[in-house]
């Protein structure tokens, strides 16, 4: 999973918890998708940090100080 961006992180996340709401989906499988989910999780989570990152250092000032606003999630 390199090089793969937030939004496709979500879109297939959001595929998981499809096909995890299945009746007819059997364990294995579904243990499968959960340990897909968690990893995609944590990926999508890193992404989401190093966008928080960007914007924090595009907020900094000129003189160096830092306006540290809040980034909505």
């Amino acid at each position: 999973m390199t090089n793969v961006s937030f939004r496709e992180e979500l879109d297939r996340l959001e595929a998981i918890v499809r096909s995890l709401e299945r009746d007819d989906l059997d364990l294995d499988r579904a243990l499968e998708l959960f340990q897909e989910g968690v990893t995609r999780l944590r990926a999508a989570r890193e992404l989401l940090e190093q966008s928080e990152l960007t914007v924090r250092r595009v907020l900094e000032a000129a003189d160096g100080t830092i306006r540290s606003e809040p980034v909505d999630r």
